[in-house]
């Protein structure tokens, strides 16, 4: 207990490095102490960021055609962090049932074998060397996917600010640079796609509708919003019953019903809890073995970083904007300032917690010290009410 109460304190101390402040914050919630899982986290930044390094490559070259110079290209993303994880999480796995260490220094290519029985249960038996050649695989394609659908997004709501470029671009070479990135990763994915089982192409297609359909309600939502902002008390009525707490219609497996009822569970899953479940699925394709508790740490501890650090962060242009957001939300459901903090506060922690919970059982560390690192990089005092 004292070493906890230690742990703790320290945790709370900004003056040291964030990533050391989440092991000891996890360690002072759950007990387990695994100060391996910086080195670990090194090595699958080093090596996602490798992969990452593929893809800009391929976008460079189709940008050098473009605009008949060599092209300096980067995307600011921080959608791949559940990619991260779940290859740190086999790697973990494998190396623990290995003799000697099973992940070498090159990084596998390619797209992995699919097993058509894996999302029924029956995943094959696999060496550790083989689940490691596997999530490789599966990693690449699952970041290529992320980002591709990032950029769709940030395209589609006219963002092009994170598709960096090594020249003084103009806002239409900017949307070139964008439109340009995303067509030559969507036409690399297809090929890959194309070349797996039309299950694998289905798995991920459905994860994209479901997501979709959620985004075109954007428009409705924000009519809502902008009813409630006038005072409306029905859209107030709407937003919280069609919005913070909504009924699933096709309720997630990965969810239970306790979890599907938790604040704006329904909204943050189609927004961006589904996309990492599917992602989640097309590794079990590839017939590696994702444990449920593992796989509703990453689902849940993406819904939460969604709100803390991204909706969070843009509470004040997505007001000004009329963008509903579970952030916004509360601001319009609750009586005052400090009541709407006070829950925007609560609710996170809600999602966080249960992740670091469902890391835990699923003995992967890794993703629990990220779900702490998630919390502490958080600045809720940016909200107003916060004193």
């Amino acid at each position: 207990m004292v070493l906890k109460t230690g742990a703790a304190a320290l945790a709370g101390r900004r003056r040291l490095p964030t990533a050391l402040r989440s092991v000891l914050g996890y360690y002072a919630d759950t007990g387990v102490f695994d100060y391996g899982s910086l080195s670990l986290k090194s090595e699958i930044d080093d090596r996602t960021e490798r992969m990452l390094d593929d893809v800009y490559d391929r976008i460079e070259a189709a940008l050098a055609e473009e605009f008949g110079r060599p092209v300096d290209f980067s995307y600011d993303t921080k959608l791949i962090l559940p990619a991260r994880l779940t290859l740190g999480y086999v790697y973990r796995a494998a190396r623990q049932d290995a003799d000697t260490d099973p992940v070498g220094d090159d990084i596998a290519a390619g797209v992995p074998p699919v097993e058509d029985t894996a999302l029924d249960g029956d995943a094959p038996t696999l060496t550790p060397r083989e689940r490691v050649v596997r999530a490789e695989q599966m990693t690449r394609l699952s970041i290529e996917a992320l980002v591709d659908g990032d950029m769709r997004d940030a395209i589609n709501d006219a963002e092009f600010e994170d598709f960096e470029v090594d020249f003084d671009a103009s806002e239409a070479d900017r949307r070139r640079v964008a439109e340009v990135a995303q067509a030559t990763l969507q036409s690399h994915l297809d090929g890959l796609l194309a070349d797996l089982p039309d299950r694998v192409g289905e798995a991920y297609q459905w994860a994209v509708d479901y997501s979709e359909a959620h985004q075109d309600r954007d428009d409705y939502f924000r009519g809502l919003m902008a009813d409630a902002e006038a005072g409306d008390g029905d859209a107030v009525d709407a937003i919280r019953e069609g919005y913070k707490f909504a009924d699933y219609d096709e309720p997630p497996a990965a969810l239970s019903a306790e979890e599907q009822g938790l604040p704006y569970s329904k909204t943050q899953y189609a927004r961006v809890g589904v996309i990492y479940d599917g992602m989640l699925d097309l590794y079990r394709l590839a017939g590696l073995d994702i444990d449920d508790d593992f796989a509703k740490a990453i689902v849940l501890a993406i819904i939460g970083a969604q709100v803390w650090l991204d909706d969070v962060d843009d509470y004040a242009d997505d007001r000004a904007e009329g963008q509903l957001t579970p952030v916004t939300a509360e601001y319009l459901l609750r009586p005052d300032d400090r009541a709407a903090y006070t829950h925007v506060v609560d609710i996170t922690e809600r999602y966080l917690d249960l992740a670091k919970e469902y890391a835990t059982a699923a003995d992967s560390p890794l993703t629990g010290v990220a779900v702490e690192y998630i919390y502490r990089s958080g600045e809720p005092d940016v909200l107003p009410g916060h004193r």
